[in-house]
């Protein structure tokens, strides 16, 4: 919100009072407090008729700092507070002159400047931010005249109160997160207010609010504020993030870290880190779609059409019209349409499969269950005191849960409980934005504070009845909205889409957003949910969405099933599917580090590779989990052009390598994308293609990538508890002499590889991309394979790259149905012995 017109003058409808001086600074136990004038102090009689705000800087947590600033410190807003895990471990020194006040609390030092006022935080004698000149304000917005005379305006105060603060940018410094936003990646320059809508992808609103930004000078800021919040990019002044509080106060936190990633692990330990995901949630996902004509019948030639075209299937998806028209949300199941649902559910239980049923918040009038409701008082009222507040908007009459009253959340989670014990295994928890604020709650709450903050506890009373009923491992959402704290209720999604390659961007560009802002898991309704895909689209957008963290055919008002494209369509949603179920050693493990350090699966580009300049706005590619590069395909042409930061990187898909630090560019079919794996690394690939939840030791591969000279590359394989099941690593080291036997060129191994097991694994295989099997002199507890690399059992299938203008291809990985991952007929192939827990492999002389 903007107070200023341009960077002298103020708006003519609001009067300012901004701190000016730090005229007395007070020791805290765990901090300092400042007392700042409107006006220098320089006699007496300057302390009358002036405003005054005080701030408190207090140490909440290893590198986290929090500010607390004050006007009228009696003001009470009633808004609801975000859930913290703050626990300052280390002291605080606190010291001061008649110039500068310092405070010192780990590897952040505050320093004040007690002349003018200002404060800097510092950490390594490096700058982060600060705060100066006119950028900490008291506000009083649209202030009437009041009158000294005895008449109805006496000292009257109106006017709308707001407390400002603004940081300092630096030349060069980038601002990432404030939510699952879809406009510009890098925040620079925008207006962004937190006020969760339903309003797309393509446009400044969002589903997902977060008062979180992060930078890429090792800070962030996390506005303490469930309210509407109002942050200005280096918009209103270039040098600055404004951030504007409605009421007497404004709270935030300032998070140090030496790269982003601890950053986030920082942020997310103080706001909650997201539950662990079943594994089987990782798999395909299959809508009947919105408002498309499905019964019983529909429902199950669309999940036998998945079986019969050997397409991988884990949920199966009720939209909306599970229920009856004017009917929702009273979680009665259609018996028109499905008029034995308990046996119903077992067969597709039968499938393999795991169901799930759309919900949300709102109950129309006209059910059994919206009288039931208001007559026990368990929805939101008006606030004029006229009964239950309602609106025709989505369905008629309906009425808000009050999640705030108890009673009232245990009474919807018992809707829902009798759903599971039928036979539901999850739900996806949609809307929760349109929260009315001419309300009143149960609690007593702010309505504007609710409005984002309605999210939380509409998502928090289902996550917590899955874990009663299903146990905290298989517990999962499918969630739209979200505020802060919502990262520990996975999964979201991306919202209502278009069948566009400009949507398709936006969409990424939204959950690269989502990932700055410290949630984990994310998945986007692949092809677009408005209007109807081409086969192009949909054959580039499954590449995508099936490498993401979590997978979802649906659309609006057409089916998604992948047969409605084309043929072509069928095999690339079956090459992809198969592809990530191969994958699952690799990004379940993936998913319980996210778990424990609250880091994303998907990261931007700037997140895994904080210190290099080129990928500070790269919005159309991203790390998946450690080690993998995506690049997804926009063009109809195939083209693809995207950045590989320096380092080898080895194409997942056609064993290719390339040197990076700089741009690439080249055409690829629809059975390939730029998929890259990083130098020295160590990929976990399960043997089964079918499913994502099995055991990841049993057929096991580890493939190694490019490791470098005395280099080591490490993975961990969990169980589906996600215990580790298995931990690997392989050095590059000497000859048996301790000396070097031999170099490669481009930094392959030397000497010799050991690779190290936490246990014996019967049937394990070791592939070593880039190593000829010619060049492998001994192997000690194994033995080299005679496979020609041919053999998916043993090699998991070779895939050619084509020379010249041709488009990348994995034709052949497509007719091993994905059981293929890309290498060189000649990359060497080691068995593992079954009883081995550390295989020696000296290579030649050479």
């Amino acid at each position: 919100m903007k107070f200023t017109e341009g960077y002298w003058l103020r708006r003519e409808t609001a009067e300012a009072h901004y701190a000016a001086q730090a005229y007395a600074v007070e020791a805290l136990p765990d901090g300092l407090r400042v007392l700042s004038p409107a006006r220098v102090i320089v006699s007496r009689g300057d302390t009358l008729n002036t405003a005054t705000i005080t701030t408190e800087f207090t140490h909440a947590a290893p590198g986290v700092i929090a500010v607390r600033s004050r006007h009228h410190e009696a003001y009470e807003r009633r808004e609801p507070r975000f859930d913290k895990t703050a626990r300052p471990t280390l002291p605080v020194t606190v010291r001061q002159d008649e110039n500068e006040a310092v405070m010192e609390a780990g590897a952040v030092t505050l320093r004040i400047d007690k002349k003018r006022f200002g404060y800097r935080f510092y950490a390594g004698g490096e700058l982060l931010t600060g705060c100066g000149f006119h950028n900490l304000a008291y506000i009083q917005d649209g202030k009437k005249p009041a009158t000294m005379s005895p008449s109805a305006d006496y000292m009257k105060q109106d006017y709308e109160p707001y407390m400002v603060t603004e940081l300092s940018l630096a030349p060069d410094e980038c601002v990432y997160g404030l939510g699952e936003r879809f406009t510009a990646f890098v925040k620079n320059g925008q207006t962004v207010d937190m006020w969760n809508e339903d309003g797309g992808t393509s446009s400044q609103i969002a589903y997902k609010n977060i008062p979180f930004y992060l930078t890429n000078k090792n800070y962030a800021v996390f506005v303490d504020h469930t309210t509407d919040v109002s942050f200005e990019v280096a918009s209103e002044k270039v040098e600055c993030v404004g951030f504007a509080a409605r009421g007497e106060e404004i709270r935030y936190y300032l998070i140090y870290g030496a790269d982003a990633a601890e950053i986030l692990e920082r942020y997310t330990a103080l706001t909650g880190r997201p539950a662990l995901p079943p594994a089987w949630s990782f798999g395909l996902w299959l809508s009947t779609s919105f408002t498309t004509s499905y019964d019983e019948g529909t429902a199950t030639g669309f999940i036998s059409g998945m079986a019969e075209r050997g397409i991988p299937l884990s949920v199966f998806h009720y939209d909306c019209f599970w229920m009856k028209e004017f009917t929702w949300c009273d979680f009665e199941w259609d018996e028109r349409v499905f008029p034995d649902v308990p046996a119903m559910l077992r067969r597709n239980h039968e499938r393999g499969l795991r169901l799930c049923c759309w919900i949300n918040p709102y109950v129309a009038q006209g059910t059994a269950f919206f009288r039931e409701g208001a007559e026990k008082g368990y929805f939101l009222l008006r606030r004029d005191g006229r009964g239950v507040w309602q609106t025709d908007h989505w369905q008629p009459g309906m009425a808000v849960v009050d999640f705030t009253n108890p009673d009232a959340a245990r009474w919807y989670a018992e809707k829902l409980r009798a759903l599971l014990r039928m036979g539901v295994d999850c739900f996806k928890t949609d809307f929760g934005e349109r929260i009315p604020t001419d309300v009143s709650y149960f609690n007593g709450a702010d309505p504007v504070g609710m409005h984002n903050y309605y999210t939380y506890l509409y998502n928090r009373c289902v996550f917590r009845l899955l874990c009663e009923e299903r146990g905290a491992g298989e517990a999962v959402v499918f969630a739209r909205s979200a505020t802060a704290g919502g990262q520990q209720f996975p999964v979201h999604w991306g919202g209502d889409n278009s069948a566009s390659y400009p949507s398709m961007a936006e969409t990424l560009r939204g959950g690269l957003s989502f990932a700055m802002s410290g949630f984990s898991f994310w998945s986007n309704d692949i092809s677009g949910f408005e209007q109807t895909a081409p086969p192009d689209l949909f054959k580039r957008w499954v590449q995508f969405g099936l490498l993401c963290t979590h997978s979802r055919l649906h659309g609006s008002t057409s089916y998604r099933v992948p047969w409605a494209f084309d043929d072509e369509a069928v095999q690339v949603t079956r090459f992809f599917a198969k592809l990530k179920c191969r994958l699952m050693p690799y990004l379940y493990a993936m998913a319980v580090k996210a778990h424990e350090t609250g880091l994303p699966m998907m990261r931007p580009m700037v997140l895994e590779f904080y210190g290099d300049p080129a990928v500070t706005h790269l919005d159309r590619q991203y790390m998946l989990g450690d080690s993998l590069l995506v690049a997804p395909v926009f063009r109809e042409d195939g083209r693809a052009d995207y950045y590989l930061p320096d380092g080898e990187w080895t194409e997942l898909l056609t064993g290719g390598t390339r040197w990076g630090g700089h741009w690439q560019s080249d055409s690829y079919d629809y059975f390939s994308l730029p998929l890259y794996v990083r130098q020295n690394t160590l990929l976990a690939v399960g043997g089964t293609a079918d499913r994502p939840d099995y055991d990841y030791a049993d057929g096991l591969t580890l493939h190694l990538y490019a490791l470098q000279p005395w280099a080591e590359a490490r993975c961990t394989v969990p169980d589906l508890t996600g215990a580790v099941a298995l931990e690997a690593a392989v050095t590059s080291v000497g000859g048996a002499s301790g000396s070097v036997v031999g170099w490669q060129e481009q930094g392959a191994p030397v000497g010799a590889l050991e690779l190290r097991l936490s246990r014996p694994v019967p049937g394990l295989r070791l592939v070593l991309h880039g190593i000829d099997a010619e060049k492998i002199d001994a192997v000690e507890g194994g033995a080299l394979s005679d496979s020609d690399g041919t053999d998916a059992d043993d090699a998991l299938g070779y895939c050619a790259e084509p020379g010249g203008a041709e488009p990348k291809s994995s034709a052949a990985a497509l007719a091993a149905d994905a059981d293929a991952l890309g290498r060189a007929p000649s990359d060497a192939v080691i068995r593992i012995d079954a009883a081995a827990a550390i295989v020696r492999i000296r290579l030649k002389k050479h």
